[in-house]
């Protein structure tokens, strides 16, 4: 196979469209903040189907303020990742808001479909940056008004690769 032949199979592409259908960069200093806002919090679209031509994704920043809490809520069909850059996220989840995990910078949060959760900036002093990416080009917001326990049971993720960090060593 000579270096311009088609190396993925699909023999009818031309190759050349890739110039303008292939990879996309959106720098740091291009991202849309005219999108969904919540008081508190700071959004900035990345990757749409307008500035990336995502079908299936979309990715972008968020920066919640030094105390501030999203409502309770979930986002419908879609399926949600959080990753962690600086500061100190809380999760609040469940009918009532019963359990929490926390996460720090380097952190993934992996929010599935219909689940109530709760986004809280755990620091009262710095604010919380997130690179966020969701399964859906809707920004489903679903409001509920539901009661929250005052004390939500901390949940640790534990599997054979996770240890207890509670749990006596032998």
């Amino acid at each position: 196979m000579s270096e311009h032949e088609d190396h993925h199979g699909d023999e009818d592409h031309d190759h050349h469209e890739w110039r303008l259908q292939g990879v996309r960069v959106v720098h740091g200093d291009e991202l849309d903040v005219n999108t969904a806002q919540t008081p508190g919090m700071n959004r900035a679209a990345a990757i749409t189907k307008a500035r990336a031509g995502a079908e299936k994704l979309w990715a972008g920043t968020v920066v919640i303020h030094p105390n501030a809490k999203t409502g309770a809520h979930h986002h419908g069909p879609v399926e949600s990742v959080i990753y962690i850059v600086s500061g100190r996220a809380r999760m609040r989840w469940g009918d009532q808001l019963e359990f929490t995990a926390e996460a720090g910078p380097g952190d993934f949060i992996y929010v599935p479909p219909y689940v109530p959760h709760q986004e809280i900036n755990a620091n009262s002093n710095e604010p919380l940056s997130c690179v966020l990416v969701r399964s859906g080009q809707e920004p489903v917001v679903v409001n509920l008004d539901i009661p929250m326990v005052e004390k939500p049971e901390e949940v640790r993720w534990v599997d054979n690769i996770h240890a207890d960090p509670g749990a006596s060593k032998p």
